[in-house]
C-alpha cells in the first residue's frame, strides 16, 4: 500500500512558457517551463517528436499553453500529458531581432530561477515582455526594463536610489558610480575613486528606477537616451555577469548581430 501511495501521480493544469528544449530517445522530449502555479518545472512529453499534432505549436521556445501534467514529487520529472496553446507569438518567430531578443529574456528567466519554486509575478513579467515584443519594435528600454525587473523578483535588485556608504538620496549635483561587488551606488564624495566601478549619470539612474516600477502597459512611453541606453546597459549587464558568474551566449549572439548592422536599434 505504501508504495502505491509513493508512486501515486497528482494530477495538475497551469499556464506556461517554455524555455529550453532537449531530445530524448527516439521519440520524446524533455521540457523546461517557467509555470504560473509552480515555478520552473521539468517534464517529459511522450511521443512529442513523432506525434506533432498532439503537442501543435505547444513545445517551442516562448511558446506559452495551458499544460496537463502529473508529478510523482518535486523531485521526479513531470509527465506533460497534454497542452492547449495560449499564445505562440508568431511575429517573434518572423523577426530575428524579435527572436534573438525573446530569446534572450527566456534565457536570463531560466538562469535566475530554481525548479519548484513558484513566483507568479515572474511568470507575469515574462509573459508581458514576450507580448511586448510581439506588438511593437524591440527597444534598448525593454530590454534594461526586463532585466532590473527580473533582477528584483529575483531578489538581486540593485539598491539605485542612494549612495550605500553616506546614504544620501540622490542630488543633481552629485555624480555616481556602480559596482555589482557592492550591489549599489556609491557617490563620488564618499569614494571618488572606485575600480571596477561604472560611472552612471543621474538621468540614467532615474529612468532605471521608473522603468523597474511602472505599469507593463505604460512602458513603451518611456525612452532612453542614447547616453542613457549605453550606461544602462554596462551597469545591468557588469550587475547580471557578476551574479551569474559568467556572459550569456544569448545576449553575447544579441549584442554581436547588432553590432553588425543587421537590424536598426
Amino acid at each position: 500500500m505504501y508504495n502505491k501511495m509513493m508512486k501515486a501521480r497528482t494530477q495538475h493544469r497551469t499556464e506556461a512558457i517554455v524555455l529550453r528544449l532537449l531530445d530524448y530517445g527516439e521519440s520524446d522530449r524533455i521540457v523546461t517551463f517557467y509555470t504560473a502555479g509552480f515555478g520552473k518545472l521539468r517534464g517529459i512529453a511522450k511521443g512529442a517528436r513523432r506525434s506533432r499534432k498532439r503537442f501543435a505549436n505547444a513545445l517551442e521556445p516562448f511558446s506559452c499553453s495551458q499544460i496537463l501534467f502529473s508529478s510523482r514529487g518535486p523531485d521526479s520529472l513531470a509527465l506533460i500529458e497534454g497542452s492547449d496553446v495560449i499564445a505562440h507569438f508568431p511575429a517573434i518567430r518572423a523577426d530575428l531581432e524579435k527572436t534573438l531578443s525573446a530569446s534572450y529574456l527566456i534565457d536570463l528567466t531560466d538562469r535566475f530561477t530554481l525548479e519548484d519554486k513558484k513566483n507568479e509575478a515572474l511568470f507575469s513579467l515574462l509573459h508581458g515582455f514576450l507580448k511586448i515584443i510581439e506588438t511593437g519594435p524591440v527597444t534598448e528600454a525593454i530590454l534594461r526594463f526586463f532585466e532590473i525587473r527580473l533582477l528584483k523578483l529575483s531578489g538581486y535588485d540593485p539598491l539605485l536610489d542612494h549612495c550605500l556608504i553616506c546614504k544620501a538620496p540622490l542630488e543633481k549635483e552629485q555624480t555616481y558610480r556602480f559596482k555589482a561587488a557592492d550591489g549599489g551606488l556609491t557617490c563620488m564624495a564618499c569614494r571618488p575613486d572606485s575600480q571596477g566601478a561604472i560611472p552612471v549619470s543621474l538621468g540614467t539612474i532615474r529612468t532605471l528606477l521608473l522603468g523597474r516600477e511602472m505599469e507593463i502597459d505604460r512602458l513603451g512611453r518611456l525612452l532612453l537616451s542614447d547616453r542613457s541606453a549605453d550606461e544602462s546597459r554596462q551597469l545591468l549587464a557588469h550587475f547580471i555577469r557578476h551574479i551569474l558568474g559568467r556572459e550569456l551566449k544569448s545576449v553575447h549572439v544579441l549584442n554581436e548581430i547588432r553590432s553588425m548592422g543587421e537590424f536598426s536599434r
